[in-house]
């Protein structure tokens, strides 16, 4: 395959010479053979790489209904949407708890009383259940601890417990196709799942939908201790997650001991952090285990100043999610203290300390859009366009190169150029225009390992090639 004409990244006007799904050559006037496509100037940019996504809850959202704000704002609302003719489970997602509070199961039967309902609190750790869903549940499977009881039974208020309900609903791991074409379409090449319950079971699902082609994007696994006992087969090991909640905290020496069984068989540790608590928990147990590279913290939602210092000393990388001050920056200047408002998502001031970045979704709990999110690092306005800590924007590059960074390594950042994977996204548009937008719009073409996936077949620069198909 011969890309002719392309904006390549890194090197300027160029051809690119794809064979066996890698580069193999760039330059002018490359002599073509078998595919030739037009970029007719177009940015030729390495693949896209969500570095924290949740795809088999991405892949359910589409059998969902969205519970909370922006489109969901009052019980009203709420009402409305969950009004679906049906008879079966209705699950709902991205519920915030300034739509209703935190609905007990009588609450919600006032809502939906004819059907199962669960709904998930869009932090992930927890669901709302109806009354009859609650009794569906525990007619298949003993109450979990996580189960809210008060003084007349059990609430439905489930935390913490997602194993315990999906065996009591007896529920197995949805197919990928889809999430992985939607995801080709923004140009994503790649992925790691941080899902922290990935464990032998989703293995061998991921390895199946990787086998099968229905997940076409490469894969990091993060998870369990456990996984380091798999061979893993259509997907790379990546770090133990250690899911932190302020709420309840681990036991320190417990969560010192993860992290150190972590590094002993050379995985890092990837730590849930969206608190100030969190974070001082995290950074205390690194300083007491020691530092692996690969070690990373997610979110870094609230960071402090003195923090970010302790995090640039201990060398660890931060997973951070720009598009949370667009998506939710309104709700986030409303229910955090103002103190903390200059802390909230940093990015510039984390770069200009030294700490290595790289962006993910975190879909289904926000958008899987890359582009949004590097809009977003760029603007740092809410949904309303109030700003949000300014200095913290990034330039166009600097947000791109959040989706660059190697996961192996995330100091290192993927290129264009002789033996690397042709893991490929092709702009409509050369990057000097492209970075003004910022905009999933301009991508015309996804490569992986070479394949070309046509996003927009009938429309230039990319033409429609004799044997080449769409990703469905």
């Amino acid at each position: 395959m011969l890309i002719r004409g392309a904006d390549v990244w890194g090197h300027g006007l160029a051809d690119v010479r794809i064979d066996d799904g890698r580069v193999t050559a760039i330059g002018p006037s490359l002599p073509g053979s078998g595919q030739i496509i037009d970029a007719q100037g177009g940015a030729l940019l390495p693949g896209l790489h969500d570095h924290h996504i949740h795809l088999a809850g991405l892949a359910a959202r589409a059998a969902s209904v969205v519970c909370g704000p922006p489109d969901i704002a009052t019980p009203d609302h709420l009402a409305a949407a969950l009004n679906r003719p049906g008879s079966g489970w209705l699950r709902g997602i991205l519920y915030h708890e300034s739509v209703m509070g935190l609905p007990d199961a009588r609450a919600l039967d006032r809502l939906v009383s004819d059907r199962p309902l669960r709904i998930q609190h869009r932090s992930g750790r927890m669901w709302l259940l109806n009354s009859l869903a609650l009794e569906l549940a525990l007619g298949t499977a003993p109450p979990p601890p996580g189960l809210e009881r008060d003084g007349t039974g059990f609430t439905g208020r489930l935390f913490d417990e997602d194993q315990w309900l999906q065996a009591a609903l007896a529920s197995t791991p949805p197919d990928f196709s889809q999430v992985s074409a939607q995801l080709a379409r923004h140009g994503v090449t790649g992925l790691t799942d941080m899902s922290p319950r990935n464990d032998a079971a989703m293995a061998r699902h991921f390895t199946d939908q990787r086998a099968t082609g229905s997940l076409q994007q490469t894969l990091m696994l993060a998870g369990t201790l456990a996984l380091a006992d798999i061979s893993a087969q259509g997907w790379s090991l990546g770090p133990a997650k250690l899911h932190l909640h302020e709420a309840a905290l681990p036991d320190f020496d417990e969560a010192v001991r993860f992290i150190a069984a972590a590094h002993d068989c050379g995985r890092g540790v990837a730590v849930h952090c969206v608190s100030e608590v969190e974070l001082v928990f995290t950074l205390a147990a690194l300083e007491e285990a020691g530092v692996l590279t690969g070690d990373r913290i997610e979110h870094a939602s609230v960071a402090p100043a003195e923090l970010v210092e302790r995090i640039a000393a201990l060398g660890v990388a931060v997973c951070v999610q720009p598009h949370f001050v667009a998506e939710r920056g309104d709700r986030y200047l409303l229910d955090v203290e103002p103190r903390l408002h200059a802390a909230l998502y940093r990015l510039r001031s984390l770069l200009d300390t030294g700490i290595t970045l790289a962006g993910g979704s975190d879909a289904p709990f926000a958008s899987a859009d890359p582009w949004a999110a590097m809009a977003a690092a760029v603007s740092r306005r809410t949904l309303t366009g109030q700003p949000m800590t300014p200095g913290e924007a990034l330039m166009p590059e600097q947000a791109l190169a959040l989706y660059l960074a190697d996961p192996a390594d995330l100091r290192r950042q993927r290129r264009i150029a002789p033996g690397e994977r042709a893991d490929l996204c092709l702009l409509d548009r050369p990057w000097a225009q492209a970075r003004t937008r910022l905009s999933s719009t301009d991508v015309a073409a996804t490569f992986i390992s070479g394949v070309l996936f046509d996003n927009r077949v009938d429309q230039p620069p990319v033409e429609r090639l004799p044997g080449t198909e769409p990703l469905a």
